[in-house]
Order: structure tokens, then sequence, then C-alpha cells
């Protein structure tokens, strides 16, 4: 549920300089409709499916869906509901009249509703997916919940606040409701590769991971009430964070994070409602496993962009393709057969970042319709989330170790 909330005092023409040199000169396309320069990771990005692979029908029930939150990304129908086969979208909404329309339209919907309050009335829903903004995730996921409905939310699960993810991991266990974060790594070619080597054996015991989010960002995307003007990187560190735990299903368990003062106008003191002067955070963290793992997110600093990283185990690593260390490893993940992820529902879209957002529309549907728990279910999502309100806290302390709460099913 994105405004027009504009920051032309954010808008000069160096970070709009800087903008273009981001994106390699120029600024592409939003949507075919727009002009809004393109948010980094919402193109059909390629992705590798097992071109054998039939998906195969799990009900005949179809689940009826509600979204809630168009915004800047158009993030509300991005996730496939609307075309898959065991869904039907029987409501939307969006604080704004002309977006829960857009929205209603882009889903296929006739029915409307002004807010999401609103909309967790209607008791034909049976679980709804959040795109609104990220400061009101837990409280709208806790809502959605208590309406008696399942939930899934974009990320981050909960944000900057540890009082927040004891909230909705209670409210989770207390309503026994499916709750799943749509964390677009997790479905990344690499990561839904190396989870299935690692369940196998073929890794060990992990010892070392690394995962980066490198996305510039001077300030200028659009965001209700400028939540995303200078927001500490470590409080959106799903992305990265996920290359441990969205392969080993592991946590995070002590931190000790660097934050880089940050010289862009946005970091300045006064600038941004979070008092925040990083615009770059590198975590070191120890893992559940005793392991070690260096997760960086950083929004002022040239180069590529994207979110990427690599995992190295007591008897494999993972760099773009599997490195076993002898023969009995690679024959563990020679009897995994293909590791491509499977085919997806007909009608249903990959998508952008990586080709993961059908993925996980269709694994937050799956696990309603059969009763199994979706992939990043509220543990993964907290133990993927608080690790890095904690990472802030230690770069704020110029890196003390700091304990990280654990989260488990």
């Amino acid at each position: 549920m994105t405004d027009r909330f504009t920051r032309r005092s954010f808008l000069n023409a160096g970070a709009l300089g800087a903008a273009l040199a981001a994106f390699g000169g120029s600024l592409p396309r939003a949507y075919a409709d727009d002009d809004k320069p393109k948010i980094q990771g919402f193109d059909d990005t390629e992705t590798n499916i097992d071109p054998n692979a039939e998906w195969k029908p799990f009900s005949d029930k179809k689940l009826r869906v509600g979204i809630a939150g168009f915004g800047v990304c158009h993030f509300g129908a991005q996730f496939g509901f609307q075309d898959h086969p065991n869904v039907e979208v029987v409501a939307v909404s969006d604080l704004f009249p002309d977006r829960c329309a857009a929205l209603a339209k882009a889903c296929r919907c006739e029915k409307t509703y002004p807010s999401l309050e609103e909309m967790i009335k209607d008791d034909s829903i049976e679980a709804v997916f959040i795109a609104t903004d990220a400061p009101s995730h837990c409280d709208h996921a806790c809502k959605v919940l208590k309406s008696g409905k399942h939930v899934a939310s974009a990320v981050p699960a909960i944000y900057g606040s540890l009082e927040q993810a004891d909230k909705l991991f209670e409210t989770v266990k207390e309503t026994g409701l499916q709750y799943g974060m749509f964390e677009t790594s997790c479905f990344h070619d690499d990561v839904y590769a190396a989870r299935k080597i690692y369940k196998a054996g073929g890794f060990g015991k992990m010892a070392y991971t690394e995962g980066e989010y490198y996305h510039y960002s001077s300030g200028t995307i659009d965001s209700y009430k400028g939540w995303r003007i200078g927001i500490p990187p470590q409080w959106y560190p799903t992305h990265s964070n996920a290359y441990y735990t969205c392969v080993t299903g592991g946590s995070f368990t002590r931190v000790s994070c660097v934050g880089r003062v940050s010289k862009l106008d946005v970091y300045q003191k006064g600038a941004n409602p979070y008092d925040n002067p990083f615009g770059t955070e590198i975590a070191l963290f120890t893992t559940s496993e005793g392991g070690a793992a260096r997760m960086a997110v950083s929004w002022d600093t040239a180069g590529w962009s994207g979110e990427t990283g690599r995992m190295r185990g007591e008897i494999g690593a993972y760099n773009d393709v599997y490195q076993p260390l002898d023969d009995e490893a690679a024959k563990l993940v020679a009897a995994l057969g293909d590791l491509r992820k499977p085919a997806l529902p007909p009608g249903v879209d990959a998508g952008g970042h990586g080709g993961s957002h059908g993925y996980l529309g269709a694994n937050f549907v799956e696990a309603i319709l059969t009763g199994k728990t979706p992939i990043v279910n509220v543990a993964v999502a907290l133990n993927t989330t608080v690790s890095g309100v904690v990472a802030h806290q230690s770069a704020l302390k110029d890196g003390e170790s700091l304990p990280i709460p654990q989260y488990k099913l």
C-alpha cells in the first residue's frame, strides 16, 4: 500500500546521475505502461528449470486468496496467484483507489477493499498475501492470522524490532495457521540446488557461507511515508542471509558487524528517520552449526547489483556449480539426479528475482492445501531477518559481538 510520497529534496542532479551510473547509464522501464525506473530484481530474469519435468496436480480445491498492496513495485501481482490453477483471487486492497483498481485488473478480480483491515472481514477469503510497506508487515500478518486466515508476506518479516519478531512467532503458534515469507533468494537456481545437496548430506556441516545483496540506492525509490529513506542495510538482510538459512534451515547465533558511514546525502545527520549513517553493513555471523558466515548488504557502493552467494562445507562446496571433496561426495550428489528447479503449474511464470516469484507463490499454495510447511516458514523467516536487526545494533556499537535470538518450530 504505497502512496505517492515524493522526496524532491533528495532528487537532485547528482543523485540522478548516480542512479544512471548504477544502471549502466540508462534507466530501463519498470512496466509497459510506466515511465518509472525499473527496480533491480523485478525483470524476468533467466532461470534454470528442468525441461523434462511435469507439474503434477495435488488437489482439486481452489484456495480463495486476498491480496493487499500494489505500490511502486506492483508486487501484489508478481507471484502468480491469479494464474495458479488451484487459486481464485477473490479480493484485493490498497489504500489508494487507483492502485487498488490496477491491482484488481492485474489479478483479474472484481472485489476490492479500501484497506487490509476491511478485506480481512471477508469470510470468503482463506489466505492473504501481504505486499504492503515493510514497516507494516508484522502488524498486518498478525491481523490476518487473528482473522482466521493463512498469510504470506513480502520481505522482511519484521522491521527493525525484536519485539515484533516475538509477536509474530507467538501469533503463528497460537493460531496454528500457515505463515510464509516470500524470500526470493530461496528459489534462486543455486540456493535451490544447494538446499537439495545439503539435505542429502553433500556438504556435511557448512563451514563457511557468503551472501551478498548489492542494490545501489541514493534515496530515489518511492515508498509509503518514505520508509525506504536511509534504511539500515541489515534491516533488509534476507536476500543475502538466505544463502545460509534457506540452504540449511539453520540460524545465526552471534554477530559482529561493521557499518560503513556513507557519503550520500540520504545518510547524513537528520536526513533519514532512523538516524542511520551506514549505507553498507558487513556482518560476520556464527552459525548454528558452529561455522561462520559473512553477509553483506550495500546500498551506496558501485559495481554489480543483485543477490549472490557461495557455500563451503566439510565435503562439498558450491560456487556456480557443486564441487565435491572426493568421489564419495560426488556419488552422493549424483544420486539426486537433476538439480534444476521443477516445473511450475501451467500458466504460472517463474518471474523476477532469479526466477523465484512463481515458485514462492506455488510453494505457499501447496503448503496450505496439503498441510505441509512452507519452505520459508515463520522460524526460517525470523532467523533470516532478526539476525540483521541485531547486526545493525552491532554496527552501531563498533562491531561488538552480540547474541541473536533463536526461533524453532
